[in-house]
């Protein structure tokens, strides 16, 4: 849960600004963007492999270098 404390003295868009930035690191919206909609445990399943498909390819492309061995 964020919440910030405002003093009297502190401008209003001040303190509008670090309640963004602690919402944003707390991960809030991105949580609510997730379950904004419901979806089926097999499509979380799938989503989760194609990203962990595209991690491992990212992974080994980069080991290479794109250097031959020549």
């Amino acid at each position: 849960m964020a919440n910030i404390i405002v003093d009297d003295s502190e401008p209003l868009e001040k303190a509008i600004k670090r309640f963004k930035r602690m919402v944003e690191k707390e991960g809030i919206i991105r949580e609510f963007k997730k379950r904004e909609y419901y979806e089926k445990p097999s499509t979380v399943l799938n989503r989760k492999n194609k990203a962990l498909r595209r991690k491992l390819v990212k992974k080994t492309r980069g080991r290479s270098g794109g250097k031959s061995e020549y």
